[in-house]
Order: structure tokens, then C-alpha cells, then sequence
């Protein structure tokens, strides 16, 4: 039950959020990635290796991630150079590409896991014919940032889906272009969560003489 502002315990009361960051969680950087990697490597996790990298190389969203199917990302006994999928949030097709180490990293988890074009890429600990849960996806995210050090309250799932992106806009300040690569319907909603504020605006133009 909530609390009222008007009752005697309320300003002791600490709120479901207190101390917790709320909203979008931070990209990686470049060293944390390879930091990961390096552990996950180090703990021969091929397929934490394989979800981290493929996270960030087709930056969707973790429902769509865990969802991909062999089949997907392999044609003719190879990763392909391009994937492209439905997005369950917006119902409208994405493509992404699939470059290395992901491509190593993909096929040494499949040559080990095994499987059909049917089945899916990261299946479940709990049924092999259901694929990775979130939570659980979520769970492994958690153990990623903590062997390296970091706060799990600052990263998530969605934090190999914003590095790729946030290099991008960093590098080149196309919106437009992270945008595509996000599959956001608005360029307002890839402003938001790129943090694009004004003086990014500014720098841009500064960086521009006529």
C-alpha cells in the first residue's frame, strides 16, 4: 500500500527508488567491453561471449536478442554480414550487422551448442526448446559489470545495445543514422536516451566553418 503525503510517517518513509539510477542505463566503453571479454574469455563462457558481442553489434532490444533463432544469423554454414528481424515492440523490420569478433565468438557457440536453423541461438538452461529468458539475460548482464568492477544499479541489458549507437553519434553526430540503427520511430526518442542535449548541438556546429 502507498503512503500519503499527509501521514505522520511520510517523510520518513524512504521511497521505492532511493539510491537506485533511474532511466537509461549507461553504454559501455570501449576498455569495458574488452574487459568483459577478456573475463568471460578467461571463464571460457562461449556463449556470455556470444550474447556480449551480439548484444552489441545488432543493438536491439534483450526481447528480440534472446529470441533470434539459428537460423537468423547463419546461412550456409557461416555467420551472415547482415541479419535483419522483426522488432516485437514496434512490429517493423531491423537490420543489423554482424561484424568481428562477433562472428567468431557466434560461430564457436553454435559449433558447440549445436542445433537446427529452427532453434534458438541462446536456448534456455531450464527447456532446450525455449530460448534465454530475460531475467535470466538480465542476470548474466549483472555478473558481467560486477567481475569487471562496475555497478550493477549503472548497467544493463540495454548497455551493449547503447554502446555500438553512442560511438556512432559520438564519431560522426548522425542522429539519423543511430536512429535507423535503432529502429526508434522518432529521432526524439534516440535524442533522449543518447543524452543529446544542446551543447552537443553546439559542438557540432562549431566543429562546422563556412
Amino acid at each position: 500500500m502507498g503512503r500519503a503525503r499527509f501521514d505522520p510517517g511520510y517523510d520518513n518513509h524512504r521511497p521505492w527508488n532511493g539510491g537506485r539510477l533511474v532511466g537509461a542505463k549507461r553504454s559501455f566503453k570501449v576498455k569495458q567491453i574488452w574487459a568483459i571479454r577478456f573475463h568471460l574469455d578467461h571463464e571460457q563462457r562461449l556463449r556470455d561471449r556470444a550474447l556480449l558481442d551480439l548484444a552489441i553489434d545488432s543493438k536491439v532490444r534483450g526481447c528480440d536478442l534472446v529470441q533470434l533463432k539459428i537460423g537468423d544469423v547463419i546461412s550456409g554454414g557461416s555467420v551472415k554480414a547482415r541479419a535483419i528481424i522483426v522488432q516485437q515492440k514496434t512490429g517493423k523490420t531491423v537490420q543489423f550487422e554482424i561484424v568481428e569478433p562477433a562472428r567468431s565468438s557466434l560461430l564457436a557457440w553454435l559449433e558447440r551448442r549445436g542445433g537446427t536453423l529452427d532453434d534458438f541461438v541462446f536456448p534456455s538452461r531450464c527447456d532446450p526448446s525455449a530460448h534465454l529468458s530475460t531475467r535470466q539475460y538480465a542476470r548474466l548482464a549483472d555478473e558481467w559489470v560486477t567481475a569487471i568492477g562496475l555497478r550493477p544499479l549503472d548497467y544493463g541489458t540495454y548497455s551493449p545495445r547503447w554502446t555500438k549507437a553512442s560511438l556512432i553519434y559520438k564519431r560522426t553526430g548522425n542522429l539519423r543514422a543511430v536512429r535507423i540503427l535503432l529502429g526508434h520511430p522518432k529521432i526524439e526518442t534516440t535524442a533522449r536516451y543518447l543524452g543529446v542535449d544542446v551543447e552537443d548541438a553546439l559542438m557540432l556546429a562549431e566543429g562546422v566553418e563556412i
